[in-house]
């Protein structure tokens, strides 16, 4: 007999799952028996700016067993409908959504600071960064009431953390921050504001961010990640699935870095198909050096 998994029976939306972390969280969230719809821009490979696309997170999950559908949204038009997104999920596996992760965000200006921002920019970065995930969450919420539980996941930075100074020193990673660390902010606010007014609700509202950068592929091409002083998509996929299952009346309201939450609650990372421990990436692995106190710690 088939061991149960902790996610059979859910249903989950990833946005921003063409590639990296979106990916990643999709597939772990399939490997535990979660059938998952994926959602970005770029439906078929080399059809868009970055390597990665819809179909080939598609491939890759059905080819370890799991359920998945994907639909090509673009979130940065404040004219789409996002609960097409919802009716694709029940269309395709009879049941509503009660795990929205919130991946999806806008394209990184370094070159912009301050004071050379655009008006487009910003509010593209609004749209997709923040409204975007609300407008989903909020879609989503009757269909996560009517099952009795749901769970929001809004992926974070720690570039949202307040620049202390001065003195200031500038940083290649550091430079057009300000309105991405802004929306991350942001959204860092909103989730314990939606946890608190779901709370009743049986809803979780979460927000992850890794500890450090993930080295993906698209990290490493356009803002020179060193994989060295990175962090693994495991341990980020691993902290999502725990914020995704977990007792919405515990685990909710939280701010969370990814390698400090695995530490926190002593938990198991496993590969993104589930079936094995990652070497050095375990709870009592994990240097303690590497994990960030919070905003004001």
């Amino acid at each position: 007999m088939t061991a149960r998994r902790v996610l059979d029976g859910h249903t989950a939306v990833v946005t921003g799952a063409s590639r990296g972390i979106g990916r990643a969280i999709a597939q772990r969230l399939a490997a535990e028996g979660a059938m998952v719809v994926v959602t970005g821009r770029t439906l078929v490979a080399d059809s868009g700016p970055y390597a990665g696309s819809l179909t080939e997170t598609v491939q890759i999950i059905e080819e370890q067993g799991g359920s998945v559908v994907a639909v090509a949204a673009d979130l940065s038009d404040p004219e789409a409908d996002r609960s097409a997104i919802l009716r694709a999920a029940e269309s395709a596996f009879g049941t509503t959504v009660d795990i929205v992760v919130n991946n999806a965000a806008a394209a990184r200006h370094f070159d912009l600071q301050f004071d050379s921002m655009s008006a487009q920019t910003f509010r593209e970065a609004l749209e997709v960064n923040v409204w975007a995930g609300w407008d989903l969450a909020m879609q989503a919420i009757p269909g996560m009431v009517a099952k009795g539980a749901g769970w929001i996941l809004n992926i974070s930075s720690r570039g949202a953390a307040p620049k202390f100074g001065p003195p200031y020193q500038m940083h290649p990673l550091v430079a057009g921050q300000c309105l991405y660390g802004g929306t991350k902010a942001m959204l860092d606010r909103l989730t314990t504001g939606a946890a608190m007014e779901l709370y009743e609700r049986h809803i979780a509202v979460n927000a992850l961010a890794p500890e450090g950068a993930v080295a993906t592929d698209n990290a490493r091409s356009t803002a020179e990640v060193d994989p060295a002083t990175s962090e693994p998509l495991e341990t980020m996929a691993e902290a999502a699935l725990a914020l995704c299952s977990g007792d919405p009346s515990v685990l909710t309201g939280r701010i969370a870095y990814s390698l400090s939450l695995l530490v926190e609650i002593q938990r198991e990372v496993c590969d993104l198909t589930g079936t094995h421990s990652v070497t050095g990436w375990q709870p009592d692995e994990i240097d303690p050096a590497r994990l960030f106190a919070g905003y004001l710690k």
